[in-house]
C-alpha cells in the first residue's frame, strides 16, 4: 500500500479534490497550506505528490478531523532500526478516545519518515499527549535505551505539522 501526499495552495487543493471526488482523496489544511492524501495499492492520480510506503496502518484516514504529521529524518544506516521500533510498537494509541487512524510511512523520495495520526479533533490529540499511555509509549525517550540517543540515526531534528479537515 502507498500513500501519496500533495502539498500546496488551498485553492489548488480544493480544485484537485473536486476533480478527484470519486477517488477517495481527503483534503486537510492549516493556515499556510493544504494537503491532499490518497491511499492506494497502485499508481496515484495526484501529480507532484510525495510517495510513501505504508509500513503499518490502523483505522481509516478519512475518519479523522485533525491530522498530526510527525516528520522524522532518518539516515540510511538508521532505517532498519527505526523501522523495527515502529513494527514492534505497543499499539497503545489505538485505544485512546478520539483516535481515528495511524500510518507509519516510509519515504520513497527522501529521508524523512512520517508518523501520521488522525484524531476526532485537536483536543483528542492533546488528551493523548497527557495520557499514561503516551508516557509509556515514549518512556525511553531521552534515556540511554532510547532510539533518540543512538548515534548516526537522526541527521537533523524532527518536526510536526498539523492540519484539520
Amino acid at each position: 500500500m502507498k500513500l501519496y501526499k500533495w502539498t500546496g495552495p488551498h485553492d489548488q487543493a480544493t480544485q484537485m479534490k473536486a476533480d478527484q471526488a470519486s477517488a477517495g482523496t481527503i483534503q486537510l489544511q492549516n493556515e499556510e497550506e493544504a494537503v491532499v492524501l490518497y491511499e492506494v495499492e497502485d499508481e496515484t492520480i495526484l501529480q507532484n505528490a510525495e510517495v510513501y510506503e505504508v509500513l503499518n496502518a490502523v483505522g481509516h484516514i478519512k475518519d479523522g478531523g485533525y491530522a498530526v504529521f510527525n516528520n522524522i529524518p532518518v539516515t540510511d544506516e538508521g532505517r532498519e532500526l527505526f523501522e523495527s521500533r515502529f513494527q514492534n510498537r505497543a499499539g497503545m494509541v489505538e485505544k485512546e478516545p478520539g483516535f481515528a487512524a495511524i500510518r507509519v510511512l516510509r519515504p520513497l523520495q527522501s529521508d524523512t519518515y512520517t508518523i501520521l495520526t488522525l484524531w476526532k479533533d485537536e483536543q483528542s490529540f492533546k488528551d493523548w499527549q497527557e495520557s499514561q499511555a503516551y508516557g509509556q509509549a515514549h518512556a525511553k525517550r531521552g534515556t540511554t535505551e532510547g532510539i533518540d540517543k543512538r548515534p548516526n540515526i537522526f541527521p537533523r531534528p524532527s518536526f510536526v505539522t498539523t492540519y484539520t479537515k
